[in-house]
């Protein structure tokens, strides 16, 4: 079963964080909502962060602003992920840049969408 890290989850359902936790989940997914703000999302316990998750992922997808996503690429860098997407609204020139220098897989699409759902 494929993993993956919400970054920026959510419990409010209106929050992209929160559509893609429920979206994963459905596809049958094992998901990991990272969020130092809540306890758990949709009754899954969080991570403060990528790093904190045991073992490998498959894929991350950012649902945070541009400014917090790039200060957490080191750590996703040291985590060895296969997939970073960049969801709409994470995305900056200066985050897509300091991915490319790490070289960070970075894919620049909606990871809802990509899984054949809608947001």
């Amino acid at each position: 079963m494929p993993r993956i890290a919400i970054i920026g989850a959510s419990n409010n359902p209106a929050k992209y964080g929160n559509k893609a936790v429920r979206a994963y989940l459905r596809r049958g997914w094992t998901v990991f909502p990272v969020t130092p703000r809540e306890a758990s999302v949709e009754g899954i316990a969080t991570h403060p962060d990528v790093e904190s998750i045991p073992g490998s992922l498959d894929r991350v997808a950012l649902y945070v602003p541009p400014s917090v996503g790039i200060a957490l690429l080191p750590g996703l860098l040291r985590k060895g992920i296969a997939e970073i997407f960049v969801s709409p609204g994470a995305e900056s020139d200066e985050l897509l840049a300091e991915g490319e220098r790490l070289g960070l897989p970075l894919v620049q699409a909606c990871s809802i969408v990509e899984i054949g759902e809608r947001p």
